[in-house]
């Protein structure tokens, strides 16, 4: 794809819009990308023009993501995600944007700058959050060897082979592996597959769970899901709980390394749809209330009409909308966000993504280079400007300038 066909004009909805995404997952995070330098290739062939990640806990792979993204002329955008729990929830809790764990949040930081290192408050926070995550993770795995075990399987598989396992595919150090639920579903699918014939799978899996199952056990990611769905969520016999990290925690974390607290929406990704996000409008007081003036769609998970009426409602209160597709199964998708079914986005919403992601962009840009960002270092919006409106213009125009001159000549922001 040539520059013009990633280059547009930037004025009216409706006209051509760089192709952009601001939350995927590299590795060794759970991935569908085999390494960072992949994602960027992908990237870069389907002419997008500027990549936001949304790592769990260790961020050196983004070093060698940011190396490739400035030779493909793709603007990186950094980013973290969180899993918190709130406890001041109305009637003593709700879902959330995760349908089936109350007052779980995922909180998202977006424009982080403050990486390599962060400051000291930051990275005793990220060591604490890490070492509690993979502490649960240990213990999971634990549990789900011993069914193995039972089951007549190998049951010798530990967190470290898988970890040792994750970091060698990665083409990392072990020390980048910060292991998530679905490296170990993968881990012991796989265990299975070498195992147990696929005439076979089914009853074995049957074992496992202590009920009949259906699932098509031919198909890796499928299996990886019913292992999860059947042995590590609440209720389940491998299920460990969350460890706590307040709300409050994981958005200073997100201030102390320098970007912008995001909230990344559910929507009709649950059925029902989550009550603190339904309406769109009472979603939108909630997170301002918080001092959350950013939030993100992975709009494969949703209708695009109701990706329209989450879009209005946040951006009609001075709420900025980013999209991302995620890229946390094995599945490959394409990196352009699109609807559910693959239904094309509307142009007022692919607007206000593009608006959204040169926000971002803007406020990673300044922030690095010690100047004022889009939310200053308590999450308050920039001073300075006449209305919400103004404010979001400002950054918009900056950061459409520096995404469309990376992948016009290369230039490295």
């Amino acid at each position: 794809m040539d520059d013009s066909d990633r280059l547009s004009s930037d004025s009216n909805v409706g006209s051509v819009r760089p192709i952009v995404n601001t939350h995927i997952h590299l590795p060794p995070n759970f991935s569908a990308f085999e390494t960072a330098e992949q994602a960027v290739q992908i990237a870069a062939a389907e002419g997008v023009a500027a990549v936001g990640t949304s790592n769990y806990h260790d961020f050196r792979v983004y070093a060698r993501f940011a190396a490739a993204a400035a030779e493909a002329r793709i603007l990186p955008l950094f980013g973290v995600e969180i899993i918190t729990l709130i406890d001041d929830l109305p009637g003593g809790g709700m879902l959330v944007n995760d349908p089936t764990n109350l007052n779980r949040m995922y909180l998202c930081g977006k424009a982080i700058t403050r990486l390599d290192p962060p400051i000291p408050a930051a990275a005793r926070r990220m060591a604490t959050m890490r070492a509690a995550s993979e502490a649960r993770i240990r213990e999971m795995t634990v549990r789900i060897a011993a069914r193995f075990g039972q089951a007549g399987l190998d049951g010798g598989l530990t967190d470290e082979r898988i970890a040792a396992s994750v970091a060698e595919r990665s083409g990392v150090p072990i020390e980048w592996v910060s292991l998530q639920e679905r490296h170990v579903a993968q881990a012991f699918q796989e265990l299975l597959f070498r195992d147990v014939a696929s005439d076979d799978r089914v009853a074995m899996l049957g074992r496992l769970f202590g009920a009949e199952t259906r699932v098509d056990a031919t198909d890796a990611v499928a299996v990886q899901e019913a292992i999860r769905s059947n042995l590590m969520k609440a209720g389940k016999p491998a299920f460990v709980p969350e460890a706590a990290v307040s709300f409050d925690d994981a958005y200073r974390l997100i201030l102390e390394l320098g970007g912008i607290p995001c909230y990344p929406i559910l929507a009709d990704g649950a059925s029902p749809i989550c009550r603190f996000e339904d309406p769109p409008e009472a979603l939108a007081e909630r997170l301002l209330s918080r001092g959350i003036y950013c939030a993100e769609l992975i709009p494969g998970r949703n209708r695009y009409q109701v990706v329209d009426r989450y879009v209005a409602a946040l951006r009609g209160a001075g709420i900025v909308v980013t999209a991302g597709t995620e890229h946390n199964t094995q599945r490959m998708i394409p990196l352009e966000p699109m609807a559910l079914g693959g239904e094309r986005l509307s142009d007022a919403s692919r607007e206000a993504f593009w608006e959204g992601t040169c926000v971002v962009a803007a406020h990673q840009q300044l922030c690095a280079s010690a100047e004022p960002g889009y939310v200053d270092g308590d999450g308050r919006p920039a001073a300075g400007f006449a209305d919400d409106e103004a404010r979001i213009r400002s950054f918009r125009r900056i950061g459409a300038d520096l995404i469309t001159a990376r992948s016009a000549a290369g230039v490295q922001v």
